[in-house]
């Protein structure tokens, strides 16, 4: 559901006329597709973090965080996390109130006046999982097939790449909720996930920065 968001109902959205649009919110298509949506980021977000303390256990604490396989796992289990908390607390509130004003504009009503803000808002953080769903997919695949991609050392390394990750989420993060959202006021950062190709680059740039630093940091 995530990429049929980003890759087909935003560009149909871009290009479609304004009856056209208020016609999909009001009709249903956008509601049934978002219930999905979030209810699909739920059942992923509860089945993914049952499955890593499965895992944790399985391991025990110092023993999952000795291993490339724990490191790895964690990492896209976060990341996901973060997709997940988008999806629910920005995603869907921002999509609520873009609903209630087409709906008001169908009526014969005025347009809520921060529908189009908390609607940029939305599409930012949809924008940003997108980002993020990249180097998650590659650190979930890794924990298993590259197993030899780092190796975690002692532990004020594991300290420092802790710390280093938390800086890396609260940077990404940050561009989706600091600051204004609509195109004319958005940041580069936001400009650069405005498009299909931009968030895709992202995304690769993202993995190989966590890559790095991974290599950097355990050695």
């Amino acid at each position: 559901m995530l990429y049929y968001f980003n890759f087909v109902q935003v560009p149909f959205f871009a290009g479609a006329e304004a009856p056209v649009r208020t016609g999909m919110i009001t009709g249903g298509l956008v509601s049934r597709a978002l219930w999905w949506f979030r209810w699909g980021a739920m059942l992923t977000f509860i089945t993914g973090w049952l499955y890593l303390l499965h895992k944790w256990f399985q391991f025990g604490f110092l023993g999952f965080f000795s291993q490339p396989y724990g490191w790895a796992i964690l990492i896209g289990g976060i990341l996901g996390s973060l997709m997940w908390f988008n999806v629910w607390f920005i995603i869907w509130p921002a999509q609520q109130v873009v609903m209630a004003s087409a709906a008001r504009v169908k009526e014969g009503g005025q347009a809520i006046p921060e529908a189009a803000a908390r609607g940029a808002r939305g599409g930012v953080a949809s924008r940003t999982n997108t980002m993020l769903s990249i180097p998650m997919l590659f650190f979930m695949g890794a924990a298993t097939h590259w197993p030899s991609l780092f190796m975690p050392t002692a532990r004020p390394a594991k300290v420092a790449m802790l710390i280093a990750f938390l800086i890396f989420l609260v940077i990404v993060e940050g561009n989706a909720v600091v600051g204004p959202a609509t195109p004319d006021k958005a940041s580069a950062g936001k400009k650069l996930l405005s498009t299909v190709k931009g968030t895709l680059w992202a995304g690769f740039v993202l993995t190989a920065v966590l890559v790095i630093l991974l290599k950097l940091i355990f050695g």
